[in-house]
């Protein structure tokens, strides 16, 4: 099993990637996280974001998982397959899609959670996109929560409505203006029943048994390593484990079998909503990065806060998933500028320095590298022999710190954009 995951804060452009290697695979597997992330995929001119799905079903022949660490919301998958059929008529989700029985369901009233937590000052306010996926996350750990499973039982209705009708009495009793219990509960219902003619089962044993078959298994991440629940930017962190360990108990495979870990970085960083964020960019460059690199959340829209090369928060991203390849991408975005910097280390607090760090706090001070920029319309190379020399030195530098390879090179939003550099 291969892996890929996101390095920084989300938005490296994973699907693409995925989109381009997926069809060397048999299998590609969504291992973590929920509709709270989205990965946007070009194809024929349009776009389309993925939010629960695979990326590799546009492939013929590659089957799709969604795994056990997912949490899924009926309604929202529901209308993204949908969505996707006219995007593409040949496409037949319900052929190439299996759902783990063990994956834990998203309720409606988990978002209506998201929202009020948001606004009440007695919670941390940590920007949340309010698509519930804490609360279910939180109702797994609790064993208050229905699985995929479940939906086939007599009692699922019965069951689902006592946790609908506990969490909206909770909710009435505060400020919100609410939309009908019967409406969101049968939006719910009618999703669920759409999602029965997928294929549920055991997804670690269909895994487990492809792989010792000699069948190739991608493992796809959601979200990014600085946004994982244990070794992220807490609290502004998602609600899962997002690093190559995640990979492994999100689909039940074990870290015996994981071969290359692909890790997609950005050639600058960029973060949706609060948190911690070194290197960020606030003079007039951050804002020209953010129009040219259209730095808005494919889910979301929010425009996405601007920063320069976190190599601290990189070395640490790369460290703690084994990381053997990197994909650099959006290097084109800053074609034209006549510097750019890289932060090599943060100065703390008592004035020592560090090179590789998740422990990252308001008061650290990005130490910045700066070199000359390039000013070449990198999205018309075709060979990394071809590509300027400024931006040679950036890779090799990057490559030099980061002790692995950066293996492609992204030059362009289309999918054919990407450079294979080794």
């Amino acid at each position: 099993m291969d892996i890929v995951l996101g390095l920084q804060w989300g938005d490296e452009g994973k699907g693409k990637f995925i989109d381009l290697i997926s069809e060397n695979y048999d299998i590609t597997a969504r291992f973590n996280g929920g509709a709270n992330a989205g990965h946007s995929i070009e194809r024929n001119g349009k776009r389309i974001t993925l939010k629960s799905i695979p990326s590799g079903i546009f492939m013929k022949g590659v089957q799709n998982v969604i795994g056990t660490g997912v949490v899924l919301d009926p309604v929202s998958l529901k209308k993204e397959i949908l969505n996707l059929q006219l995007f593409d008529e040949s496409i037949q989700p319900e052929n190439h899609l299996m759902i783990s029985r063990k994956a834990h369901f998203v309720f409606p009233t988990h978002k209506l959670l998201d929202v009020f937590m948001e606004r009440n000052p007695d919670y941390t306010t940590i920007g949340t996109t309010k698509n519930g996926i804490a609360q279910a996350y939180s109702n797994k750990i609790l064993r208050q929560n229905l699985r995929v499973e479940d939906m086939f039982s007599p009692d699922f209705k019965s069951r689902s409505e006592q946790i609908l009708k506990r969490d909206y009495r909770f909710l009435a009793g505060g400020d919100m203006v609410l939309p009908s219990l019967e409406e969101i509960s049968s939006e719910f219902f009618e999703a669920v029943d759409f999602l029965k003619k997928f294929r549920c089962t055991d997804t670690e044993v269909y895994l487990n048994h492809a792989l010792s078959e000699g069948r190739k298994v991608l493992a796809e991440g959601s979200q990014a390593v600085m946004l994982d629940i244990d070794h992220g930017t807490y609290p502004h962190v998602t609600s899962s484990s997002t690093t190559a360990a995640g990979a492994c108990s999100g689909l039940g495979i074990s870290p015996k079998k994981v071969g290359e870990i692909y890790g997609i970085a950005k050639a600058y960083c960029t973060r949706v909503g609060n948190g911690v964020f070194p290197t960020e960019i606030f003079n007039e460059d951050g804002g020209k990065i953010r129009t040219a690199g259209h730095e808005f959340g494919s889910n979301t829209g929010r425009p996405r806060r601007i920063g320069w090369l976190d190599l601290p928060a990189l070395k640490y991203a790369v460290m703690v998933s084994g990381v053997t390849q990197l994909v650099l991408t959006k290097a084109d975005i800053l074609s034209g500028m006549k510097s750019v910097a890289i932060c090599t280390h943060y100065q703390l607090e008592d004035g020592s320095m560090e090179s590789v760090s998740g422990r990252l706090s308001e008061n650290i001070k990005p130490v910045l590298k700066w070199l000359k920029g390039w000013d070449a319309d990198v999205t018309a190379i075709k060979t990394a022999s071809d590509l300027p020399d400024e931006l040679k030195d950036f890779i090799s530098f990057l490559e030099s710190e980061l002790g692995i390879p950066v293996a492609y090179l992204s030059t362009g939003p289309g999918r054919e954009e990407i450079l294979k550099m080794v």
